[in-house]
């Protein structure tokens, strides 16, 4: 088990912009897919987007799509979310790791991140 850290999490009004980012210093991002995963308080974990290891692919939950943008940076061992048009519905704490599930599936990845120490808060507000 490895521990990546995601940044840039704050409070920001609806409909601005935010620009998360994640490393880790343990291994290297390249061989893998990545995503992201939120979770708001009272729902479950969500799959917010994932891109191929090339970076080639991505992909979107319904609820962020043409809003949020996922990207990547092998060299610098990074993977990005940029946050347009932010919705107060956006409000969660941010995860980052690859797009393979645990068992129990999406809904167990947030509650494993969290034990981890990993994830960034992101506040929209009205």
């Amino acid at each position: 088990q490895v521990r990546l850290a995601e940044f840039g999490g704050r409070t920001v009004q609806a409909g601005g912009s935010l620009r998360l980012s994640c490393t880790a210093s343990d291994f290297a991002f390249s061989p893998y897919g990545m995503a992201w995963y939120r979770q708001a308080p009272g729902k479950e974990c969500e799959l917010v987007a994932q891109i191929t290891s090339g970076g080639g692919g991505t992909t979107y939950a319904s609820s962020v799509k043409g809003r949020f943008s996922i990207s990547r940076d092998d060299v610098e061992n990074e993977v990005h979310l940029q946050m347009n048009s932010l919705e107060p519905e956006d409000t969660a704490v941010y995860y980052c790791n690859s797009d393979y599930p645990p068992p129990g599936g999406v809904e167990r990845m947030c509650d494993l991140l969290q034990q981890w120490g990993q994830g960034t808060q992101v506040t929209v507000s009205s």
